[in-house]
Parts: structure tokens; sequence; C-alpha cells
């Protein structure tokens, strides 16, 4: 659809065919119009980034949010946030002190009507950077932009153009799986600060499009040009000068434009990266030139986070790196040696730290690792992350993310789930579920157990076993499985709590393999409450899915025959993979395989109201009381919302799930010293299955340290 335009007085007015009319804000506050008609928001000069505010250019460090598409119970696809839900995060988003909110695609009109909605009644209106997705089934199975009559690139460019017309609200898009659609009519152009284009580059899809097209050596075109450039950094112009083009020709508006790009595709040689994947192509955006059409400039953004690729952690010349106390800081050394390849302004337009129980990599130096982390510690990270892309002269950060994300997967607990069924539980041995600033708590309007000594969550209906020793209660929710225990006579610096817990039938251990504890039936899983260091849950050897998967499939750790035998009476220390082996190509050290104990518990007080919060705790003791809040996938639980757990393991060869009816409980005490057999009675539990999880939301106390730290860059 063409568009007319008038110019009158100060304001701009787009009259659309069908007499609709569409303002695109007040030159001379937050709109600047050029001599050449143009008008912007936002601009680049050398290596600052400048937005138009109240009638003059401003340049300050930016900070902000990335933002993604989901919330429990839906995928990204459903595009399911509504826009109450929207209006109430821009509101908490701007009241942390950030200037930016991030959007990785187009999404629906909820959005879009919710941020006009917002910046209308707000003094300091909340900016967004925002991208244009590719789809990676597409990138997957072509493994060339050209490729199929130029499939992917075709499509890179129509989404980002529709976008265009999204932004400036005058679109209409038709009903697709898995895409935006509606009626678009708010314009929120003036609020969009910059594009960044694309996603994490798959380095075969690089390669693969440069080896393709040997012959697409440049582009020359009205808005971008390259010089040396490969194939794909000649792909990533074209695109790019097609939105620039449209947007300028359509409605007379520019403003700056960035790819994506990250540590895996970036220009550096990372001569110790033991994985040849993470070093083997380069994406470098410096080849791609502006011509003087493009009077905003161009940037670069990278996702950078500290724990990934592994040469942050082995790159020798990293470790040389230090913060004023003397500790090592590989981030800093690498923010340092990556704004050195750039002429242009850049971003970390994505940095994080997820605050779950589950862990998936380590910072060897700096403990800022992907995932092990309390949502307090969550904080002190970024914030100190925050400060490092400021010092070495990045002109903002953007926090990934502003939301917990329940549907994610994460590479060392991803053989343990069930995908389609992801969205429906908090899974915290997840760490990619917990990156958000604000949690969704499981439970309607708050948790249905806090774990911090005080019992008052529980009632006699959640008792499945009393005896004159102690009583046994037991309840869940989407994320935790709850056991409380009232014993009188546990003296928690001397004596051992010990749970029995049998999940699957057909095996298990009928006694420990010393024969101190017996069970009325086969158990799975054990747990020893024993002081404040030493506690943790056990799982039965044979029902060791740690062991199968690294053990007997994949033979990266010794093989162990007596796992494989049922009712050995063993109970294994439950771990979490963290890396492969790993060779390191210039120093020539072999990293041996690593894994960490996940099923060790963590004292503390869980309840996020008191003031010695810790989101880390699993366990609590006061008053004879012992409170425990386990996991589900620490039970081997793959979705307990269709009540599914792991089934045999050897003898399906493989991990698949099978459906469950109850799970038991029982709990026995040893007392120190004592030589006597003990006996543990289980009884059953049982829940309801759910379609649709309860949650509700809950600010982390990540947030209010950042909402006091970013206050710092607004001065």
């Amino acid at each position: 659809m063409k568009k007319g335009w008038l110019i009158v007085g100060l304001a701009v007015v787009l009259i659309g065919i069908g007499g609709g009319v569409f303002f695109m804000g007040q030159p001379g506050k937050n709109v600047h119009i050029s001599e050449n008609g143009l008008s912007y928001v936002a601009k680049v000069e050398g290596k600052d980034f400048y937005i138009y505010k109240d009638g003059e250019w401003k340049s300050t460090f930016l900070t902000g949010v990335n933002m993604g598409a989901a919330k429990p119970g839906t995928f990204p696809g459903e595009l399911a946030i509504t826009k109450e839900e929207y209006l109430r995060w821009f509101k908490q988003i701007k009241e942390m002190n950030a200037d930016i909110v991030r959007v990785y695609t187009t999404l629906k009109p909820a959005f879009y009507e919710a941020l006009y909605e917002f910046n209308e009644n707000s003094k300091d209106p909340l900016y967004i950077m925002h991208g244009v997705y590719l789809n990676e089934e597409n990138i997957a199975e072509l493994n060339d932009a050209y490729a199929n009559d130029e499939k992917i690139k075709k499509e890179f460019i129509q989404d980002a153009t529709d976008l265009v017309d999204v932004l400036h609200g005058n679109a209409t898009l038709p009903k697709k799986a898995g895409f935006a659609d509606g009626e678009y009519t708010k314009d929120i152009s003036q609020y969009v600060v910059g594009w960044i284009l694309g996603v994490e580059w798959d380095p075969y899809f690089v390669n693969g499009t440069n080896k393709a097209n040997p012959d697409k050596k440049s582009f020359d075109g009205e808005y971008l040009y390259t010089k040396e450039a490969s194939p794909f950094e000649v792909f990533l112009a074209e695109v790019g000068d097609e939105v620039l083009s449209y947007e300028a020709e359509e409605y007379q508006m520019i403003r700056p434009l960035s790819y994506t790009n990250w540590l895996t595709t970036d220009m550096l040689s990372h001569q110790n990266e033991p994985d040849v994947k993470e070093d083997m192509a380069i994406v470098n955006t410096e080849h791609i030139k502006n011509t003087e059409q493009v009077e905003t400039g161009l940037f670069a953004s990278y996702h950078v986070y500290p724990y990934y690729p592994d040469f942050l952690n082995y790159q020798p010349e990293y470790a040389e790196v230090k913060n004023e106390d003397g500790s090592i800081n590989t981030y800093k050394a690498y923010l340092k040696d990556l704004i050195k390849e750039h002429s242009v302004p850049v971003m970390v337009a994505e940095f994080g730290i997820p605050a779950s129980r589950g862990k998936a990599h380590e910072s060897i130096y700096s403990g800022f690792n992907q995932g092990g982390v309390d949502e307090t510690e969550q904080g002190k990270m970024l914030i100190d992350m925050m400060q490092d892309i400021h010092d070495e002269g990045y002109f903002g950060g953007l926090i990934f993310t502003w939301q917990d994300e329940w549907f994610k997967r994460t590479w060392n607990t991803m053989d343990f789930d069930l995908p389609d069924r992801r969205p429906f539980w908090s899974n915290t041995q997840t760490n990619e579920q917990h990156f958000g600033l604000l949690a969704f708590d499981s439970g309607d309007k708050k948790s249905t157990v806090y774990i911090d000594g005080d019992v008052s969550d529980w009632n006699d209906k959640d008792i499945i076993s009393k005896n004159q020793n102690h009583s046994l209660s037991v309840k869940s929710d989407e994320k935790y499985v709850y056991v409380k225990v009232e014993m009188p006579d546990f003296d928690f610096n001397s004596d051992q709590l010990m749970i029995g817990i049998d999940v699957k039938d057909g095996q298990g251990n009928t006694k420990t393999a010393d024969g101190s504890l017996n069970f009325s039936r086969p158990i799975d899983f054990l747990v020893n409450i024993n002081g404040s260091d030493n506690s943790k849950i056990m799982v039965d050897a044979y029902y060791d899915s740690y062991y199968y998967q690294y053990g007997e499939v994949l033979e990266m750790i010794k093989k162990e025959p007596m796992y494989r035998v049922k009712n050995s009476g063993l109970f294994n220390p439950m771990y979490h993979a963290l890396s492969a082996e790993l060779a390191l190509p210039e120093t020539k050290e072999t990293i041996p395989f690593s894994s960490y104990e996940t099923g060790k518990l963590e004292m503390g007080d869980g309840n996020p109201a008191h003031k010695n919060y810790n989101s880390l705790t699993d366990f609590a003791v006061k008053d004879g009381n012992v409170e425990i809040a386990i996991p589900w996938q620490l039970l081997n639980v793959m979705d307990p919302s269709t009540k599914q757990i792991m089934d045999d393991l050897y003898q399906k060869e493989g991990i698949e799930a099978v459906s469950v009816e109850s799970i038991y409980f029982g709990a026995a005490l040893v007392k120190k010293g004592s030589t006597e057999s003990s006996e543990l009675t289980l009884n059953p539990y049982s829940w309801e299955p759910w379609e649709l999880p309860t949650y509700h939301e809950r600010l982390k106390p990540s947030y209010y340290l950042l909402q006091e730290a970013l206050l710092e860059y607004t001065k």
C-alpha cells in the first residue's frame, strides 16, 4: 500500500488509503527532521549513540532488558502475553531506571498498543531496540541464505518490511502459525531507536552460505555497501539495505541499524578454544558500510556471556586481566579485545546470569556461572558485568532477560523431560528457564509452601503417615514436591533424617547396601538430612539417569556393572554434567570430563519476604520440623502435569516416559551412634494433573539491586 504525506506545522501526518491518519511524533521534541527530509529519533556519531529528547541530542550509557514472547503455559510462537501484562511490565522496567526494551521479532498488536499507551502517559519514554527473526528450521535445512531461490533472504526481507509497517501503525498481518497477526494501528516509530537484525548465527550456516556463493563478493546499495565482505556479510548488507530503503521511501524515516552477533562468529581468533565449531566462522559487520543516505549510521551488537564458549576460561592472556581487588576477570578481558575491532559504537545486546538451581557451565575464575546462582547474587553479578561493559567503552548493555521462560531447555537436562510439556511446569534444574528479573512462581497468588521453618503453610490434610515418633506430610505444585517431617526427637546436629521415595514400580532397593535401613517397598530415592553441609538426595544406582546417559550411552565416565543390577542396595549421589573432556589446542592441556553434585541440598530460608531469603534453599529445620522442596526432575519425573516419569532405563534401552498414579514416601530417624537397623514404611501420595499451570509474578531481589545501580547511568 502506498502512502501519501502531508507536513503540517510541527506534526508529521500520514494519510493512508481509506482516510486513516497516523501521527509520527512531534519534531522538535522527540523526533528530529534533517535537511534531507528524513526523520529519526536516534543516531550514531563516532563511538557514541544519541537519542533525540526534548529538542536536543543526548548521549548516555543505555541500559535495558531483553523481553521474550512467552509466559507460563505457552510457547513463544503463541504470543500469548496480554496488553495488561505488557503495561505492568513496562512500568516496572521503567521504574528499574532502564531505558530500553529489546524484542526479537514482530509481536501481536497488544505489545505496540501497550507501548504507545505507556509512553503517551510518561514524561520519559521507554525505547525499543527491535529485532527481526529468521526461521531456524530453514537455516538447518538449507544451510545457505541464497538456496532455494533465496528463500531465507526473501523471507527475512519480507518480515522486516512488514515490521516497518507495524511500527508505523499501518499493517494488517494475516493469521500464520507461529507468527504475529492482527491489525496494527498504533504508530510507535518515534520510540524505536534501532534495528538489531537476525539471530545468533549458526557457524555452519555462515560457512555454508560462503561456500555455496563464492561470486557474492560485494554489494553496492543505496543505503549500504560492502568492503572486503564475505558472501554471508553481503547477504546481511542486502537485507539491511532493503529495510532502510523501505522505511525511508515509504515513511521518510530512518534509524540506526545493527545485526545480532555473538562470540561464536566474532572476528577474533580464539587459539585455545577446544570446540572447532566455536571458532570456525566469522561475521564481521565492519565490512558493511553505510552511504551518506544513512544519516543515523550503523552500530554493532553482541551477545556476551561470562561462561561460554570455553575459551573464556582457557585463553591464557584473558587470565591476566584483573579487577582492582586482584581477582581475574575474563569477561572484561574479552570486552577489551572485541571493542578494538570496531570503528562504530558497540552494544552488548545480551548478557545475563540465570538464578536457577541447576547449572550448565562454569566461569572458573569468577563464579559467574550458568546457573547455581542465588537471585541476590544474580543481581550483584549483573551489576558488575554492566559496569565492565560501561568501563570498556560500549554504549549500552541489555540484560537477558526480563521474565523467566518456562518453555526453555538446557543441554544437560533436555533429555530428561518432555519437550511439548515444558511450558506447563517450572524446572529449576534447567537454568535457561530462570534468567529473568521477573519470576513466575508456582501457585495462584502465593507459593504452595515457603521453605522457611514456618509450618503454617501445612495442615492436617497434607499428612500421609503418622505414628508416635513422627508425622510425614507431602504436597506439590508446578515446581516442587514438598515434604514436611514433624519429628520432635530429631537432633539436627547429630542425627540423620532419612526419607525414602518410591517413584517407579518394579525396581528400587529394598534396603541399603550396609543393611542399616530396610524399606516396606523398594525405593528409588533416598533423602538424607545430615546437618547443614552433608544433606543430599541420592538415587538407586539402577535408576541413575546421569550415569546411564554418560556411562552407558555416551561412555564419558567409567562403566560400573553393578549399577545395572536391580535391588543392589546402592544409592548414588546425583550429578549433572558440565562439560565433556576438552583438548585445548594452544596450551596442549586436557581438561577432564566435569560434573557437579546437583543432589546436594542447601539449608536456608526460601521465603522471598524474609531478609535472609536465599532462592537456592532446599530445606529448613526449626522446632523439630523439617521442610524440604524437591525439584520434580530430581525424582526422574519427566512431566508432572501429565504424571509422566522415567521408565526402566535398561529394559527400554533409553530414556522413555511412562505414566504413574502415585509416589510413595516414608521417613525414619537414625540416631547418632546407633547400630540397629531402621525400618522405613512408605505411604502413597497422588496429585491432580493439570493442563494450564497456576503461577504468580514476583520481582526478584536482582531487580531491586539493579534499580539502584542503574540510577547511576541516568545522570
